[in-house]
């Protein structure tokens, strides 16, 4: 199963800060069938216990332990964010939404890790002009 599909990225987006990025992100997967709805209010209050910023431009918001109920099946989002937004002082040109079933999402942490701790990659990410460019650096790694 195909987790990483081009229904869930946008591209090109616009957020005025991390909170609407977060949202965005998640009703991705509520859209999808990832999640129940009820898992971005679980992303907003991961983002408050702890950023999810992890660095090299790069944010992955999920959800929280007790989230697990609201998980359907492991999903991924993408937000290209060209402009950047602000994730607590740090600026994110990518943002991964995240829910994974059964630990997966800790596989699916790792394969997006690899990719963007690569500066190149995560410029490439930032800057392509279609679905298909982010889907080919993935495709190879994120199955």
């Amino acid at each position: 199963m195909k987790i990483f599909k081009d229904e869930n990225i946008q591209l090109n987006q616009h957020y005025e800060n991390k909170i609407a990025a977060i949202l965005a992100a998640g009703q991705i997967l509520v859209d999808n069938g990832y999640v129940a709805e009820s898992y971005i209010q679980d992303m907003l209050a991961r983002e408050e216990e702890v950023s999810t910023y992890i660095g090299n431009n790069i944010a992955i918001p999920h959800g929280i332990v007790k989230s697990v109920e609201r998980i359907h099946s492991s999903g991924i989002s993408l937000l290209q964010v060209p402009e950047g937004v602000d994730f607590d002082g740090n600026i994110a040109y990518l943002v991964f939404g995240i829910a994974g079933k059964n630990n997966e999402h800790l596989e699916i942490l790792g394969q997006i890790a690899a990719i963007c701790s690569e500066l190149e990659n995560v410029e490439i990410l930032r800057q392509a002009t279609s679905k298909s460019e982010i889907l080919k650096i993935f495709e190879e790694v994120v199955v």
